[in-house]
């Protein structure tokens, strides 16, 4: 995760003045590289700098308005990080970047919108030019963090916001990318999901969740069994059980048709030592003329129609539809 910044209210309070008397364009200078080249009206103020001659400053070039008591300074193009600031900055105390604009600054999806998406307290919580605001529904300090020094939703809040405006494949690619980037925090987005309640948004998350929550503890001989009556109820010939190929033992195997069936569990699955193991005994197993294919355990359970057509496909055989009522072990 990103590592927290300093406290959200320092953004509308701070002075900008230092020890020794030190110029006042070389203290806003600082205060407003500190934030992207951008600083707000209040900390202008805070600096000694009156409104007249805020408005003086800008008529003269020195600052240039982004939104309504936010200026960038010595800036003629802002950068992405300072329009992020600013629209912060524009909606005051307790505001953070949100919902897709998070997402991007968090490396989670790009975002194209014209509007930045800012989530904000109080009166702050109105659209304005060019920002569009979010109310805080069961926003927490826990919930926002700091990325380059800009107040922002955590992942795991952006992950529920987005999933109010993403479809499900979008979103999963989502999480999938937190991961990848390893800022994906399982016990923080089960920690928003249980304050979010039955949310819209939070109901379409956990459902995008469905891989990355634990594993039900099913033994490995509990593992074989769901995935014969699988076979069974689909009316497809009945595999071999842990025989060996090549002296390698293998879940599931019908020799006539040269077919091995791995059935993946992470609970048994789960070491990099395994995983590089299993990979080059399918290769050997290929090399010799066998077909590897592997089953995941939430495919066996959860999407047992398409493992039975894949099944069927791969056996050469018909299938016959379901038997409600299978006989036999």
């Amino acid at each position: 995760m990103p590592a927290p910044g300093p406290k959200a209210s320092k953004y509308w309070t701070e002075s900008a003045q230092v020890a020794g008397g030190a110029p006042r364009e070389r203290e806003i200078q600082a205060l407003a590289a500190r934030q992207h080249g951008v600083i707000s009206l209040p900390q202008l103020q805070s600096a000694g700098i009156s409104a007249s001659a805020v408005r003086s400053r800008v008529a003269a070039g020195k600052l240039q308005r982004l939104h309504q008591g936010v200026y960038a300074v010595g800036l003629t193009k802002p950068t992405r990080e300072a329009r992020y600031m600013a629209a912060v900055l524009a909606c005051g105390p307790g505001a953070a970047l949100s919902h897709r604009s998070a997402a991007d600054l968090l490396g989670l999806r790009p975002c194209n919108r014209p509007a930045i998406e800012v989530t904000a307290p109080g009166r702050a919580g109105k659209d304005r030019p060019g920002i569009e605001v979010h109310r805080p529904t069961g926003l927490e300090p826990r919930d926002i963090t700091h990325v380059n020094g800009i107040p922002c939703a955590t992942v795991a809040r952006t992950l529920l916001d987005l999933a109010e405006t993403l479809d499900q494949t979008a979103l999963e690619k989502a999480i999938e990318r937190a991961e990848t980037l390893r800022i994906f925090d399982l016990t923080a987005v089960v920690d928003v999901l249980n304050r979010a309640g039955n949310r819209r948004s939070a109901t379409k998350l956990r459902a995008a969740l469905r891989s990355y929550l634990p594993e039900p503890a099913f033994t490995r001989s509990e593992l074989e069994k769901r995935f014969i009556a699988l076979c069974r109820q689909a009316r497809l010939p009945r595999p071999q059980v842990n025989t060996f190929g090549d002296g390698k033992e293998v879940d599931f195997t019908w020799p006539d048709r040269c077919l091995m069936v791995e059935v993946d569990s992470l609970r048994h699955h789960g070491t990099r030592a395994a995983f590089e193991r299993d990979r080059r005994r399918d290769q050997e197993l290929t090399v010799n003329g066998w077909r590897v294919v592997r089953f995941t355990w939430r495919q066996v359970v959860g999407e047992r129609d398409r493992v039975a057509a894949t099944l069927a496909s791969l056996l050469g055989v018909e299938r016959r539809g379901w038997d409600s009522n299978p006989r036999g072990s």
